[in-house]
C-alpha cells in the first residue's frame, strides 16, 4: 500500500536528493513540498525545492513557501556546507513552475489528512506555525519523520545539530504536541556515507543520477575537509528511507525534549535514551542503521529516475 507523504525542507543537498529518492519509490507519494529558511534563505531553499521537481520531471507537485526566520531567533544559514545557492555543484536548470499561493503553514495543515506522513527535514518552524494555526492537525496525521537531532553529538556546536540549533523552540511545540515522531539524527546518518563509488554509478544515469553525483562531489568536499569522512552523510534521504522501509533504522521508544535555554547546550536533543526518566515516551529515536542496505537503495531507486 502506497504511504502519501509531504516533505517539508530547506533544500540543501541532502533535502534535494530525499526528494529524487521519494519519487523514484513506489511504496511512497510525495503529494507536496513545503519549505522553510535553514541551509539557506527562503528565497532559495524554494527556488531549490521547484528545481529538483524539475529535474525529475515532476514540477506537477506542487511547492509552498513558509517561515523566513524562527519563531523567536535570528535565521543562522549553513552556506558553508551548502554553497551559496544552497545546491552548489551542479548547474541547474530554472524552475517552471512557481509555489502555491499559500504558507506551508496552512497548505501542510490542507495536505495532511489520516494516512497521512510528514517528513521534515529542515528546522521545525512551519510545523509549530501549523500546530498554532490548526489546532486538530494532531488528530489527523499518522506521524512525523524528522531529520534532526541527536543522542550524543552536535554539528553546529558540540551539543546541537543543526535543524534543532536553528529553531529549538519550534522543535519542543512539535515534540511536545502529542503526534509520534521518530527522529532519525547525527547518530544514525554519521554511520552512512554515500562514497564517490556511490557517485560514480550514478553519473551516467540520467539527469537526475548525474544531478545526485555532481550535488554529492560538492557536499563531499566539505565533508572530507571538516570530519575526514571518506563519503557524506545523506542525512535527509534516511529519513524517506525509514517511511520507505522502517526496518533500516533501528529506534528505540523513549522521550525527548529540547533543550532551549541553555548557555553551552541551547538546541540540544536531550534523549532519554535508557528511560531514566518518568518523562512521558513522545518519540522514536533511531540509534543504528543498515547503512549498505540503505546507500544501495538510495543507488538503485536514484538510477531509475529520467
Amino acid at each position: 500500500m502506497t504511504i502519501p507523504i509531504v516533505i517539508d525542507c530547506d533544500p540543501g543537498h541532502d533535502d534535494a536528493i530525499a526528494i529524487l529518492l521519494a519519487l523514484a519509490s513506489p511504496e511512497v507519494e510525495l503529494i507536496g513540498v513545503t519549505t522553510v529558511a535553514g541551509n539557506q534563505t527562503l528565497d532559495k531553499t524554494t527556488r531549490n525545492a521547484l528545481v529538483t521537481l524539475e529535474i525529475a520531471g515532476r514540477s506537477d507537485i506542487p511547492v509552498a513557501a513558509g517561515a523566513e526566520a524562527p519563531l523567536r531567533r535570528d535565521l543562522r544559514t549553513a552556506a558553508h556546507v551548502h554553497g551559496e545557492t544552497g545546491l552548489d555543484g551542479p548547474e541547474l536548470p530554472e524552475p517552471s513552475a512557481r509555489p502555491v499561493d499559500a504558507h506551508a503553514a496552512d497548505f501542510l495543515a490542507q495536505l495532511i489528512e489520516p494516512g497521512v506522513v510528514l517528513v521534515p527535514t529542515a528546522p521545525l518552524t512551519n510545523l509549530a506555525l501549523m500546530l498554532g494555526r490548526h489546532p486538530d492537525v494532531p488528530d489527523r496525521l499518522e506521524r512525523i519523520v524528522w531529520m534532526g537531532g541527536a543522542i550524543a553529538e552536535g554539528n553546529v556546536t558540540p551539543a546541537a545539530e543543526f535543524n534543532a540549533f536553528v529553531d529549538p523552540e519550534a522543535a519542543a511545540i512539535v515534540f511536545g504536541s502529542g503526534i509520534p515522531v521518530t527522529m532519525i539524527g547525527l547518530d544514525v546518518t554519521h554511520k552512512a556515507l554515500f562514497t564517490r563509488a556511490h557517485a560514480d554509478r550514478l553519473r551516467g544515469a540520467g539527469a537526475a543520477g548525474r544531478a545526485v553525483a555532481e550535488l554529492s562531489d560538492f557536499f563531499q568536499r566539505f565533508h572530507e575537509s571538516r570530519y575526514g569522512f571518506d563519503g557524506s552523510p545523506i542525512h535527509d534521504a534516511l529519513a524517506v528511507a525509514e517511511v520507505i522501509d522502517p526496518s533500516l533504522v533501528t529506534t528505540v521508544e523513549c522521550n525527548v525534549e529540547i533543550e532551549t535555554a541553555s548557555q553551552w547546550c541551547d538546541g540540544r536533543t536531550v534523549v532519554d535514551r535508557w528511560n531514566v526518566t518518568d518523562r512521558p515516551r513522545n518519540s522514536r529515536a533511531g540509534i543504528d542503521v543498515d547503512a549498505n542496505r540503505f546507500l544501495e537503495l538510495l543507488v538503485e531507486r536514484i538510477s531509475t529516475l529520467p
